[in-house]
């Protein structure tokens, strides 16, 4: 299925969603990353940039340029933007933490908090102003788990939902196509294409080296077990890193639990 063809099943499907839940306006957390601004993207097709409402939350370990990509993003898109820290209210968790179990948040738990703290502004939001929530997580996350319930998994439509990573790039790279095909302003940042995919929710954090894989390597593994239905044993057998896939298999198997909590996204069959 080429991408403007999956473009358009993803926005169709988003504007169908929002209309029948009886939302005018959406509201969506800018990260600055590649998966954000698709979404943010996709709601300006769907709705208009007067109901899009776009939430920079800065945390302790953002960097600069995430802030000015998604920045560039908004103003290219002119679509509302506000920003609110979470630094301040992750803190308070933590000092309170602290406070009860006499050492800090660390690892895991002092990520999946801050990603929690940007939910808990997204939905205050939400109930405010009776904005939708959309939810930016794509395929090859959810697959791996690699997501944080209550955290960003929080949405009422993940139109991302069912594409892999490989294909949101693919998609933006389409629709900034389409952009300057008819003489407009490419609506996401380059850089925003080329920089490493990261959470920000530690120093010097990376999503492919957090996955242990590159996207494109774990896509094709992904796709091969779960969209055209391979055998473990065969994908293994093709593969330069066959205990590799054991791994990506039992992980995907062990997070079925994760998954059944993500919002819903588009109904299709984008692989076969």
């Amino acid at each position: 299925m080429r991408e403007q063809e999956k473009y358009r099943i993803c926005v169709t499907a988003l504007k169908d969603y929002v209309a029948n839940a009886h939302f005018d306006d959406v509201v969506i957390g800018l990260s600055g990353g590649i998966d954000s601004s698709v979404t943010a993207v996709m709601c300006v097709d769907a709705f208009g940039a007067d109901h899009v409402h776009g939430v920079l939350l800065p945390g302790p370990y953002s960097t600069d340029h995430s802030v000015d990509d998604a920045a560039a993003l908004a103003h290219a898109l002119d679509i509302e933007t506000h920003t609110m820290s979470i630094c301040e209210p992750y803190h308070a968790f933590n000092a309170e933490f602290k406070r009860v179990w006499d050492h800090e948040l660390d690892g895991l738990a002092s990520e999946n908090t801050q990603a929690r703290c940007r939910m808990v502004c997204l939905m205050a939001l939400s109930n405010a102003h009776r904005w939708m929530l959309v939810n930016t997580g794509n395929k090859s996350e959810a697959m791996m788990g690699y997501s944080t319930l209550y955290g960003d998994t929080a949405g009422a439509f993940a139109p991302l939902g069912g594409l892999y990573k490989t294909d949101v790039y693919a998609l933006g790279r389409w629709r900034n196509r389409d952009a300057t095909d008819h003489g407009m302003q490419l609506p996401i940042p380059e850089h925003v294409f080329i920089k490493p995919p990261s959470a920000e929710l530690a120093p010097e954090q990376q999503d492919e080296k957090s996955l242990g894989i590159d996207y494109a390597s774990l896509d094709r593994i992904l796709i091969d077990l779960f969209e055209l239905n391979e055998d473990v044993d065969t994908v293994a057998e093709k593969s330069d890193d066959a205990e590799f896939v054991r791994h990506v298999y039992a992980t995907a198997q062990a997070c079925a639990y994760k998954r059944a909590m993500e919002p819903p996204y588009p109904d299709t069959l984008f692989y076969r």
